[in-house]
């Protein structure tokens, strides 16, 4: 079990009025129905069981956790690595007991996009311009002498950054390229195994370089999904020509029907479509569509789109929403490195995702680069990264509030393809999160000390905190 002591001093106040002001707008519409503010990321069967069956041997108690602010406090009885009641008051006696004290609990914390071999670079060789073609050109250089120890050493600090952190599972994106070969998804497959009690690590062969402008490349992915990599990759506006950015789609699609396998793109990120390859996402839809994948497609970056003015984007949208395509908005790096060239009205560097989750597209976000010449911060925390969209995006309503809070959970659980097992429910793994903080709708505002992580029934990381002030 991971110990952490936090003394940053932030604050778990109790704010009444606010959620009187929630509770005072009714519903707000979720993947799952209709649920309160505060349980949208919990469906309704979940909150209330009229008999409950007899519990047996109850592994882990945990008594008297909020997960939802419209709702009573209730207690989460967890067996076998899954969740066996949920109510108020289980009469019922376990291994092991914690007293959450009215502390809100979230399903735990997901990182859809993530690239663990380029992370805790930035120091070794800066960005000094901030733009996308340095940190290219440095990452380029920096990856030709990767060596395996150091590449373990670095994911390893970012992967307990994401532990400490509550996040449960990881979708890692490594480069799969002649200039670094496999020891991304090398090294990537051995920490999914030394991590696996911690969190789900899942590999996707990422063809950073391109694949047609890389010769031996795809050849490189086939052998990476046949070492254990789940996912197949892409990049393909890093081709010469939209002739090639379409030939490496259809090899994508290739690859990923030959062994059955979702994809998971890097796709239209630029300021604009001025240049047809950051335009891709349309023929990727329809591509989606005319192939029955459906549901097996997530697109991350995606920002040209918010360039597009409404009546042009709205097709695009419409499309995506009948590929039944997943956006994985990434605003760290995105708003970090977009708008540079801006002279005036510098743009916010974003995918449209309020446009987007209005027409029904399930959006999640990441925070996909770690301190590395794309983007020199981060420390691997959804609700650091949901704060942030929250104020680039302008969702601060509260029903958008909790949107943002669906993202990191139980939209990034169905862009990851794990939505059947996800959630704070009977029968489903039981990963939560137990937050310094007495009520869900605060998570996003108060970034509260994750006061316990339980990752498979196991509580993985209990944080002590502790703030005085002298008056």
């Amino acid at each position: 079990m991971l110990r952490v002591r936090c003394a940053c001093g932030c604050s778990g106040l109790n704010r009444r009025s606010f959620i009187r002001g929630v509770a005072s707008i009714g519903t707000v519409a979720t993947a799952s129905g209709l649920g309160a503010f505060g349980s949208a990321i919990l469906s309704s069967p979940a909150l209330a069981q009229a008999e409950a069956p007899p519990l047996g041997n109850v592994e882990l108690l945990i008594r008297n956790v909020r997960v939802a602010d419209t709702k009573p406090l209730v207690d989460l009885a967890i067996s076998d690595g899954r969740f066996v009641a949920i109510q108020p008051n289980l009469a019922t006696a376990a291994q092991r007991t914690i007293e959450a004290e009215g502390k809100a609990a979230i399903p735990g914390l997901l990182e859809p996009h993530i690239h663990l071999e380029k992370a805790l670079l930035e120091q070794r060789m800066p960005n000094q311009s901030g733009t996308l073609a340095e940190a290219i050109r440095i990452t380029g250089m920096l990856k030709a002498r990767q060596e395996r120890d150091d590449v373990l050493a670095r994911s390893r600090q970012v992967l307990d950054m994401a532990v400490a952190n509550g996040v449960i599972a990881v979708r890692a994106h490594p480069d799969v390229d002649p200039i670094q070969g496999l020891i991304g998804v090398e090294t990537g497959l051995t920490l999914a195994q030394e991590y696996k009690s911690l969190l789900d690590l899942e590999i996707v062969a990422f063809p950073q370089e391109g694949i047609i402008k890389a010769p031996g490349t795809l050849g490189m992915m086939e052998e990476a999904l046949k070492m254990g990599a789940t996912v197949v990759g892409g990049c393909p506006y890093n081709e010469r020509s939209w002739e090639d950015t379409q030939s490496h789609v259809d090899q994508c699609f290739k690859l990923a029907q030959k062994y059955g396998r979702p994809l998971d793109l890097h796709t239209d990120f630029a300021d604009d479509t001025s240049d047809h390859r950051f335009a891709a996402a349309a023929y990727i839809a329809q591509k989606t569509i005319d192939t029955g994948y459906q549901g097996r497609v997530t697109l991350g970056h995606m920002t040209s789109l918010g360039a597009l003015l409404p009546d042009q984007a709205k097709p695009v949208i419409e499309l995506l929403k009948r590929a039944d395509i997943s956006i994985v908005t990434l605003p760290a790096t995105d708003t970090y490195l977009g708008g540079r060239k801006d002279q005036s009205s510098p743009r916010r560097g974003l995918t449209p995702v309020r446009a987007l989750r209005d027409a029904g597209v399930n959006v999640a976000y990441a925070s996909n680069n770690i301190r590395n010449a794309f983007t020199p911060f981060g420390k691997v925390d959804p609700l650091q990264i949901g704060n942030m969209l929250a104020h680039i995006a302008q969702f601060g309503a509260p029903a958008d509030q909790a949107y943002v809070l669906q993202m990191a959970t139980r939209n990034a659980a169905r862009a990851m393809g794990i939505a059947d097992r996800y959630g704070i429910e009977v029968g489903k793994q039981a990963n939560l999160v137990i937050l310094d903080t007495p009520s869900v709708a605060n998570a996003i505002l108060d970034l509260p000390p994750r006061s316990w992580v339980v990752k498979g029934g196991r509580v993985t990381v209990e944080t002590q905190h502790k703030s005085i002030i002298y008056r």
